[in-house]
């Protein structure tokens, strides 16, 4: 049990260490799922450790938990990258070079809520692209129930609302 916890926490952190933005649960467990490598219970049980261990941090939304790598993990992963066998490697570097946009795309949009002191709920959606942000959007609506769709509905609408703002204002 040790062994395979070790490989799926080395696996996660050669997955972080190989892109230059976070990745969400989901993304780690679509890849280690997909290829069979571990059950969703012990994926979160390796997340739960690397955080425990200050190899990797979390940042999360309502909707979401987004992982990035720590110079700890950034450390570790160095050391024992040859300890992930050719194969595996060869895996987790495919399912990028197949997945790298839609990856990195899913990861620079983001929509969170919160409950002000007011009673009213702040929306906060934001698309990031190399550590810039583009667009750092609040908006504040009465209900928990419209926040959520703000934030639901910005995700699929981003890019769309991006290029009509740019329009209007340019």
């Amino acid at each position: 049990m040790t062994e395979t916890l070790t490989l799926y926490k080395l696996i996660i952190l050669y997955m972080l260490d190989k892109v230059d933005f976070p990745l969400t649960t989901a993304q780690i467990s679509e890849f280690l799922l997909e290829k069979g490598y571990t059950t969703y219970f012990k994926l979160q049980d390796a997340l739960s450790e690397l955080l425990r261990l200050g190899m990797i941090r979390s940042e999360r939304t309502h909707s979401r938990t987004l992982y990035h790598l720590t110079a700890y993990g950034t450390e570790t992963i160095s050391v024992l990258r040859g300890s992930l066998s050719a194969p595996i490697r060869k895996d987790i570097n495919d399912f990028f070079r197949e997945k790298s946009y839609d990856l990195k795309s899913e990861s620079s949009v983001r929509a969170d809520y919160y409950l002000t002191s007011t009673h009213e709920y702040e929306v906060r959606c934001k698309i990031t692209e190399d550590g810039v942000d583009l667009v750092d959007l609040k908006l504040v609506v009465p209900t928990e129930t419209e926040a959520k769709a703000i934030s639901a509905n910005w995700t699929n609408k981003s890019q769309q609302i991006y290029a009509s703002l740019l329009s209007q204002l340019l």
